[in-house]
Parts: structure tokens; sequence; C-alpha cells
């Protein structure tokens, strides 16, 4: 079965999940490019998958039914993935996977309104969720809209960006994302190979889809979980998520809690609950990088579980 999406760091996944046996989930399932390539060369291996994209949860059912009763799919935020599980679930986890980003059919499928020459203005991860890149867009104050550029786009020029989107929609309502490119600008910004209009567009997606909140959720929900004897493996592809696996990794490596500014420590020093795998984060090859372009911001940080 042919799929529409690249699965990045492909390699790199199957290569750190190839020795275990019991249960991996995979938070963010997609089009299961990275569920059915472990499946396939790990047969110890069960999977618990969760998207909120019905879409990829249909195409990606087809795709894993010659694995049979070693699949189960959930549709659901993944930061809730965790307290969807019974306790004999639970136990038998030994990996857990998220890949933080949107799939390539998200970004090329014209209606839903991901990329900067779309008809629709959407950006919904969950075509059911209430709201949508157009209400952000058309609805949200100028100083809010700024806000989301400078915190999720880290643009300098967030205030004037966000002064013409309240302009242009004041005029008509800003409807697709081709206009609100147009408005926006494709100016690159501090020379980069990037334009304003994507961090914007990326900006607005975080927004729409409330992906760091999610992120933190996941987290935080693993760390509580009581899972023991476990890989979590996360792939981002923004500087702020990368930023928020990296620091959660620290802390979960730490055995003191203490804030730095402390005069001694008074937690007990017993709180770390494993150990960093990846020092510095897994990237994609020169070779996975002249196959798929868009594997350049691919960030995979490891942290095991003791």
């Amino acid at each position: 079965m042919q799929t529409p999406h690249i699965s990045v760091l492909l390699n790199e996944v199957v290569e750190n999940f190839k020795n275990l046996k019991g249960t991996f989930i995979d938070c963010t399932l997609g089009y299961a490019g990275h569920s059915s390539a472990i499946l396939k060369t790990n047969p110890n291996l069960n999977l618990i998958a969760c998207d909120r994209d019905i879409e990829a949860i249909n195409f990606s059912t087809k795709r894993l039914e010659i694995f049979k009763d070693r699949v189960k799919i959930i549709k659901g935020n993944f930061s809730e993935i965790l307290s969807k599980l019974n306790q004999t679930e639970k136990e038998n986890i030994v990996a857990i996977l998220a890949d933080i980003g949107v799939s390539s059919l998200q970004l090329d499928k014209n209606d839903r309104g991901f990329a900067l020459n779309s008809d629709s203005l959407d950006m919904r991860m969950d075509s059911t969720s209430k709201l949508s890149a157009y209400e952000v867009v058309n609805e949200y104050t100028q100083t809010k809209l700024e806000h989301i550029f400078k915190e999720y786009a880290e643009l300098t020029s967030a205030k004037i960006l966000a002064n013409k989107i309240v302009n242009a929609r004041a005029i008509k309502p800003i409807k697709s994302a081709k206009e609100l490119t147009n408005i926006i600008g494709k100016r690159s910004v501090n020379g980069r190979n990037v334009s304003e209009a994507i961090l914007a567009f990326q900006a607005i997606r975080i927004e729409v889809n409330k992906e760091l909140d999610e992120l933190k959720t996941l987290l935080d929900c693993i760390k509580n979980s009581g899972i023991k004897n476990c890989i979590v493996a996360i792939i981002s592809f923004h500087s702020l998520e990368d930023r928020i696996v990296k620091n959660t990794f620290k802390l979960w490596q730490s055995d003191c809690i203490c804030p730095p500014q402390s005069a001694r420590c008074v937690c007990g020093k017993n709180h770390a609950i494993g150990k960093i795998l990846t020092k510095k984060p897994i990237i994609a090859s020169q070779t996975e990088l002249k196959a798929n372009p868009r594997s350049s911001s691919a960030k995979m940080r490891i942290f095991k579980i003791l």
C-alpha cells in the first residue's frame, strides 16, 4: 500500500526499537510509516496507536491490517492516550513514540488549509475541532495575534504582521490561506530560507491545534503514569517543541529539583526517573535530506525510564 507521507528519521526510529519486546505506543500514528516499519522489523512488539485525524486513521487502519491483532488504534489527542489504557496495557508498554509534526498530506492537501497557496483557511488536525485558522485570523484581537507570532514563530515583525491582518479583515473576512499569504508577504527572515508567511502560518497552526500544550501534557502524563523500563522517543520540528523536550528530559534525569537559588537541597535528591540516551538530538542523514527536504528540521531525543 503506497503511503502519501514520508516518515522522518525512519531508520533511526526502527534501530532504537529493534530489541524491544512488549507494546509500543505511537502517539501520533499519522499514515503509519513509523509503526508499520517497527511492526515489520520486530515481531515481538504490539502497537497501540493514536491520532486525531480521521483521514489518517482510516488510511492506517487499512495499512496495518496485515498485522491483525497486534494493532489497536484510538482516535483522540495524543496527550490523552495513556489515560485511555487499562492497567494491563500500561504494564506492557516498553516504548513510546511521538512525531510532533504535520504530515506531508496535510500540508499538501488544498482543503486542509495548511499550505501558503491553499484555497481554504483551516489548519485543524482534527476536522471536528471548533477552532480553525479562520477564527484565529478573523476573530483574535491584534494583541493576541501579535502574541502568537512573537511566542510561536519568534518573529520580530509580529506587531506589523498582526496590524496587517487586522486592517485587511476590516475590509472583508480573510477566507483563504492564499489571501493570508498575500497580506503577510513572503519576505525572508534574517536571510534564512524561510519567509515571514511560513513562520506566521506555523504559529497559527500551533495555536489552532494547541500543539505546545499537547506536548507538555503528554510528557506530564508519561512521567505520572507509573510506567517503568520504557523508552520515550520524541521527534520535533520546531525549536520551541525541541526546547520543551530537552528541558523535560533534563529534569527527568535530575535527582535534585530544588530551585537553582536554593542554598541547600531540601527535596531529598531522589527524583530522577531515568536517563537521557541522546546527548545531542538525532537529525536526518544527508541521504534522507536529499530524498525528503522536509526532514531538515526534524530532531529526535530519546529518554529511558528506569
